[in-house]
């Protein structure tokens, strides 16, 4: 296998944040990711305390989400947001940048936004992830300035997309891709090394967790944890046998966690 399944347990963040999930879904999500030990696991903010103390001990980061998923709240809000996901025992953020002022030009507003967060997740010891939600981004340049600016406002990751971006379009349906590969290799030629990028939305299967990976993402949202992961283990034990294990293409995109 190109990867041990420690290194690729190591990038997942556990999405727990489908609306309908219940305390005792989330409980049970936060047992699989000790079993697994995944990264973090990433709940909703009022399942905080839950989750930290679910995992208390296991080696498996607490992450949230702010201004989810839309990104529009004020950027006192998400400051306040980050502060009370601190306190209750969150060590990551990823947080939704205001779409509409980065598509408007506001530059200096996203900016402002990424910062204030930034500043006070890390006066807690936490890290920041900043979502572009690039499905709504019209061009390259736009996620390329999105980069520079995460950059420059302390960003420790910057993340593609929320995985719940899905807006009604022309046609009348919902289509939503999520990370792609081109978006993946052109944030990460566009950061430096200090900042890291993560995968969301449509990394689904071992192949598409092993070609984001291959593109330099360090993480991906996801929430097929068990199925990626058992699919390793499959693998791993035909391959010690000498047998062909069949393989998925890995697309990336696709939508949902």
């Amino acid at each position: 296998m190109k990867y041990t399944s420690a290194e690729l347990a190591g990038m997942i963040d556990h999405a727990l944040l489908h609306p309908t999930m219940t305390d005792a879904e989330t409980r049970a999500g936060c047992e699989l990711a000790k079993k697994f030990q995944v990264a973090s696991v990433c709940v909703k903010p009022a399942a905080v305390r839950l989750a930290a103390e679910v995992l208390r001990g296991s080696g498996v980061a607490v992450g949230t989400v702010i201004g989810f998923p839309h990104g529009s709240s004020t950027t006192e809000v998400k400051r306040y947001e980050t502060e009370i996901a601190c306190r209750d025992g969150a060590t990551e953020i990823d947080m939704v940048i205001n779409v509409g002022h980065a598509l408007a030009g506001d530059f200096d507003s996203v900016e402002g936004d990424v910062r204030a967060v930034c500043d006070e997740a890390h006066r807690h010891g936490a890290l920041v992830k900043v979502i572009f939600e690039n499905d709504y981004l019209p061009d390259d340049a736009i996620k390329i300035r999105l980069c520079e600016i995460c950059e420059r406002a302390g960003a420790d990751f910057v993340k593609t997309s929320t995985g719940f971006g899905f807006v009604k379009q022309l046609s009348g349906g919902y289509d939503y891709r999520g990370a792609t590969a081109h978006d993946l290799a052109l944030m990460r030629a566009h950061c430096s090394p200090r900042v890291q990028v993560k995968a969301s939305g449509g990394v689904r299967d071992l192949d598409a967790l092993i070609a984001a990976r291959d593109l330099g993402a360090t993480r991906c949202g996801t929430s097929s944890t068990a199925q990626l992961l058992e699919e390793y283990r499959r693998r791993e034990a035909a391959e010690k046998a000498g047998v062909a294990a069949p393989t998925d293409p890995g697309s990336l995109g696709g939508g949902g966690y």
